[in-house]
This record gives C-alpha cells, structure tokens and sequence, in this order.
C-alpha cells in the first residue's frame, strides 16, 4: 500500500497510520535525506528478522539506527565529548555515525558487534516518524539488485517489494546514500562516501580517510 505524504509538512495522521503499522510489527518503505529505506520498530523482533528477509540481506549485515536528535544518538551510543562537538554540527543530516554502543541496544541486533551505525536525517517525514515511533527504526536502503533507480522512486519500491506493509511516498528521493563516518578511534574515519561528502569536506577539511579533529 503507498500512502502519499506532504515532504515538507508530513500530515500526522498519515505519520500515526506508519508507526501504528510499525508497532504492530510491519516493514515499511519510507523517504529520507538520502534515498528511500526499510524501516521496522527496533522493539519488534520478529519485524527486524523480516526487515533481512524481505531485503535478501545476510543476518551478519548491519542496519542503521535512525533517531530524531542528539539525546537520542547519546542513549544508544557512546557520545563522548569529541562525538558530541563533531556530531552536533552534522545532524540532523546526510551522515551515519559509527559508534560504540550502550546496554540500551537489544543484543538481538548487535551480534559480534559492539558498535552501531546510527543517524539523525534531515527529513521532516523521517524525524516525525522517528519522534513518533519513540523507538529508533532499524534501517536499511531500499536499493534493490534488480533495479537501480529503487532508491528513489516510492512507486519502483512498492513493486520490487510486495511484502511491506506501506509505503510513505514523499516524492523522487536521492540516488546518494549517506556518508559513513567511523568516530570508534581517536580521529574521524570515512568509511563510506555518500551525499554528505561536500558538507564534510567545507566544514572538516574531511575527503575520505582521516580528518584533523
């Protein structure tokens, strides 16, 4: 099912229908500042061992965190005073966050890992599900092997992927996924360039390895 919603000013009955799908245990398709993603509630176990079949992911692949702001980056992640004066200039934005996790993160979605990708995007569809939700939405793209343009067309993703429950269509999205930034060692790492690339570069002097703090 697609749901049309406002992109700048996201109607909150067609938010309240997402989340209501989302707690009862769905997988959804919805906009962000980068490209569409999956989303499902990080308290529903069975919707994240979904969320990996309906997107053919192996279980070992990480998902992304996706929370409205800072004071929730810093319950589920490690946010030491460097994160946080490197983070606040960045969120919300085009950036996931690569950071040590706290004992709020369900063991469920941690595996061998000890740290988790996590990011506040500037979109005010997803900040008002985030907010919504009061959960982070666990998240992947929703970028499909057999067609490219998955990413950014709401209409491509309903199709490619008939199990979700909805789909939030907010128009054409991005082709660029978000700029991966490792903050676990003692200085700023791209692990993965993305739409966020440019704004790292003005603002940090960061292209894609190390970065002066």
């Amino acid at each position: 099912m697609r749901i049309e919603v406002n992109p700048d000013h996201p109607e909150p009955r067609k938010i309240a229908r997402a989340v209501a799908a989302l707690e009862s245990g769905a997988v959804i398709a919805y906009p962000t500042d980068t490209v569409y993603a999956l989303g499902c509630d990080l308290g529903q176990r069975k919707a994240i061992e979904n969320l990996y079949a309906i997107k053919q992911m192996p279980r070992d692949q990480p998902l992304a965190f996706v929370v409205p702001d800072l004071s929730e980056v810093a319950r589920y992640a490690v946010v030491l005073d460097f994160h946080y004066r490197f983070v606040k200039h960045l969120i919300p934005g085009p950036f996931t966050f690569v950071l040590a996790a706290t004992r709020e993160v369900p063991k469920l979605v941690m595996m061998k890992r000890k740290t988790i990708g996590i990011r506040v995007p500037a979109h005010p569809v997803t900040l008002a599900l985030a907010r919504a939700l009061g959960r982070p939405i666990m998240t992947t793209s929703a970028s499909h092997p057999d067609d490219p343009d998955a990413v950014i067309d709401p209409d491509r993703i309903d199709d490619l992927y008939p199990r979700l429950e909805l789909v939030l269509d907010a128009g054409v999205g991005g082709r660029d996924p978000s700029t991966v930034i490792d903050l676990t060692g003692d200085e700023p790492h791209v692990l993965r360039s993305g739409a966020g690339d440019e704004q790292l570069e003005k603002m940090f002097g960061i292209r894609h390895a190390q970065a002066d703090r």
